[in-house]
């Protein structure tokens, strides 16, 4: 049987983090979620370095991603894991407050595989991360490995 691969939600703001994760709980997605608070911590859980080395080798179902965190914002982190021939096909959704244009080309840019502007209405944010849950976790299946 296949493991149900994590969810990891990179954000700093505690309440922003609070509603994208009662939001993935609503959702009833059997999947776990792993919650870090900035870029550095992100990386380090992608590349299972100091906390998180121990976890299981696999990539992410997902990782949604803030741009503007502390220490190391997202798209830095979307550059760096973009490089990097293991994170390739590792689906990244932005979940940002900013609307600024140059943000939008730049994760585009990037590679990002979808950008939402994180509402300021309550259910709106839940309805649209619910939704993002619910289509990467369960409906995306990354490509089989070719030897």
């Amino acid at each position: 049987m296949n493991r149900l691969r994590t969810i990891l939600l990179a954000e700093d703001s505690p309440a922003d983090a609070e509603m994208a994760l009662d939001a993935l709980r609503e959702a009833n997605l059997a999947n776990p979620i792993a919650h870090v608070e900035d870029g550095i911590e992100a990386l380090d859980f992608l590349y299972r370095r100091g906390a998180f080395a121990d976890r299981p080798d696999e990539l992410p179902a997902v990782l949604l991603l803030d741009i503007k965190m502390p220490r190391m914002d997202g798209l830095e982190v979307l550059r760096t894991i973009r490089e990097d021939e293991r994170f390739k096909t590792l689906p990244v959704v932005i979940l940002s407050s900013s609307r600024e244009e140059n943000d939008l080309a730049r994760s585009w840019n990037l590679g990002v595989n979808a950008y939402v502007v994180k509402p300021v209405d309550v259910e709106q944010f839940f309805i649209a991360v619910r939704t993002l849950g619910q289509f990467w976790a369960v409906f995306n299946e990354a490509p089989e490995k070719t030897a």
